[in-house]
């Protein structure tokens, strides 16, 4: 199981005390100002670099953990490193000290791992009963507290672990627990290799702890069938411990995979890597789960072989989510961490942020976003933009380029989906790539069918200027909703859709949430032309450069067929805003003095769909 954003690694100030790298932790624990942090950055930035490398040099030949690795600049050892792995080729490397195998120049500013903000380190405190003697344990999720007496560790899970499994050797420890290997003692199966991650009961110390575990049980019970995701077999218990049983993947994390290649791989390499990723992810946001920690140490090939499958990994921080609905806890990996995550308001776009921050790192060997701490890594997520002009990213593809660029879009509702990516052009075309069920269409046709009929004829308006490009997509989920023979899909359509997309574990209730939200589908029939105008996005094609094109097209094949004159209250009406909005203020410009009819700002936010809400004044 994962932590909030891993723990503190030693650094090589940790491991020489000769090392002039700058020291910042006892800084930041007393609040140090962002401004002088960001100023020293800049300052020591050339200096550390070079005190970072040589004390890197001293590590490699003194250091005798088991997980030190000679790319320390780029990566840090995670908790789970290893899993499944009988030995990764990093801590092989590490034995050897061949550091320069991997060009450091295309990992940026060589600093140590950032080690955990305080209040992150005060939210690992209270969630995993880590609390100083003299501190009240602060309640979390409806009250419950952070360190209760008597807490129920029975889960129900099968007993009998060992007398089904011999153990073998440890593969690898993190901060809840340890895996290890295993074979199959009797059966079809005797001598079969599996990977058994071991949670001692010990550890957990808080109701949440044990919630993550029952969680993550959970959640690999659901996901089956899917082969990009790691196996589960099956989760034991005794007095002690919880055993997770689950296929042994020994072809190493992906990340390993990237520093023996000198940090970065070709254009086609990158492509058969991200869709395998946006595959298993978009298959989980079907089914209604969020990862929350993608990273290329949470994937995993199942051989040696170059062309090997591979299996995402490592669900103990991922958690269910609804289509509306919005998580707040901060979990994930620092680096790959999305700016609405940080704004404890996010669903499964933060993923797809965290595939776009792996996408950067395959093409070019270095992060989008860098600091020498994690709150300066979190400005950075927030604040700044990723660089696309320095080398490799000149000789890369306008359509490489493009890809990762619109799955780092800050704004998760402009921001690609999985499903999405795999019908972008750079990627589309690649090995005859299979376009998976999109959950997202659901809820656009949702908020289309609750819609005024004048949104509905913008919206119409808007479909007609999509180019062939942008219909790709939309054909091929019209498509996966295997429309009748009138050409035509009905409520029941999508029934069989989802029922046929999702797992065994998800038919009940999964597939009866998204029915239940279409409901008003209920007695109607949608062609083409309409699901195109329902299931488009307004918000990610204003991410596009063209989009004042598509608009300034689409409101002049409005004032053809759809605009009219209409007074203020009438619009209000029509757009459904209670008594308490102040109409005549907040839609004065949204109708031409001239004639009466909607005008093109009124135009434009009407595509965008209003309510009473956003027009409440801010508290």
């Amino acid at each position: 199981m994962g932590l909030c954003y891993g723990k503190p690694s030693t650094t090589p100030e940790a491991s020489n005390p000769t090392s002039t790298a700058p020291k910042k932790k006892e800084e930041e624990e007393e609040g140090t100002v962002e401004k002088r942090e960001e100023e020293e950055d800049n300052k020591e930035a050339a200096a550390a670099a070079v005190a970072v490398a040589v004390a890197v040099a001293e590590v490699e030949k003194s250091t005798t953990k088991p997980w030190a690795s000679p790319f320390f600049p780029f990566y840090s050892p995670s908790p789970a490193h290893s899993l499944f792995s009988k030995k990764s080729p990093s801590a092989a490397s590490a034995g050897g000290g061949s550091a320069a195998a991997t060009p450091r120049r295309l990992f940026k500013l060589p600093f140590p791992p950032p080690s955990p903000a305080k209040h992150i380190r005060a939210a690992l405190a209270r969630r995993h009963g880590s609390v100083k003697p003299n501190e009240a344990a602060i309640a979390e999720e409806g009250g419950r507290e952070g360190a209760v007496a008597g807490l129920d560790k029975s889960f129900g899970f099968a007993k009998g672990f060992e007398g089904k499994y011999e153990v073998g050797e440890e593969v690898g420890r993190g901060h809840f627990g340890y895996t290890c290997l295993a074979r199959f003692k009797k059966g079809e199966r005797k001598g079969e290799q599996v990977a058994v991650k071991v949670i001692p009961k010990a550890k957990m110390t808080t109701a949440i702890a044990i919630e993550d575990v029952r969680r993550e049980v959970k959640i690999l019970r659901s996901l089956t069938g899917h082969s990009n995701l790691v196996q589960f077999y099956d989760a034991y218990e005794d007095n002690d411990n919880v055993y997770i049983i689950m296929e042994f993947c020994e072809g190493g994390e992906l990340l390993d995979r990237i520093l023996s290649r000198g940090g970065k791989y070709s254009e086609d390499d990158a492509k058969a890597v991200m869709v395998q990723i946006l595959n298993v992810v978009a298959f989980c946001h079907l089914q209604g789960v969020v990862h929350r920690d993608l990273k290329p140490e949470n994937f995993l090939f199942t051989s040696k072989d170059e062309n090997s499958q591979l299996k995402a990994i490592d669900f103990g921080l991922s958690d269910f989510v609804k289509p509306d609905e919005k998580l707040n806890d901060i979990v994930g990996s620092a680096y790959y961490v999305a700016p609405e995550v940080l704004h404890r308001c996010y669903g499964t776009e933060a993923d797809v942020w965290s595939i776009g921050v792996i996408a950067y790192i395959l093409l070019c060997g270095s992060r989008p976003f860098w600091a020498r701490t994690e709150s300066g890594i979190f400005r950075a997520v927030l604040k700044a933009d990723p660089n696309f002009t320095e080398p490799p990213w000149p000789s890369l593809s306008i359509e490489g380029k493009d890809f990762v660029k619109r799955l780092l879009i800050k704004d998760p509702r402009r921001r690609m989906t999985a499903a999405q990516a795999l019908s972008h052009p750079w990627i589309r075309n690649f090995n005859d790539v299979k376009v998976p069920l999109d959950v997202l269409i659901f809820r656009l046709i949702k908020a289309y069918l609750r819609s005024s009929s004048l949104r509905k004829a913008a919206l119409r308006a808007l479909s007609k200027t999509l180019t062939v490009d942008e219909l790709f997509y939309l054909k091929g989920q019209f498509a996966l909703l295997e429309p009748n023979k009138d050409g035509c899909i009905t409520l029941e359509n999508i029934k069989m859709a989802l029922t046929k997309n999702a797992t065994d574990a998800m038919k009940e209730s999964r597939v009866q949430e998204l029915l239940i939200s279409l409901s008003a589908l209920q007695y109607r029939r949608m062609n083409f032309d309409e699901f195109c105008a329902a299931a488009l996005s307004v918000h990610q094609l204003e991410a596009l450069d063209r989009w004042e094109q598509h608009a300034r097209c689409a409101y002049e094949l409005f004032e053809k067929d759809g605009n009219r004159a209409i007074v203020i209250d009438e619009l209000a009406s029509e757009l459904g805003l209670s008594p308490s909005v102040p109409v005549h203020a907040v839609l004065h410009d949204w109708i031409r003095h001239t004639d009466g009819k909607l005008s093109f700002l009124g135009f434009v936010k009407l595509l965008h769909g209003v309510s009473s809400r956003s027009f409440a004044k801010p508290r």
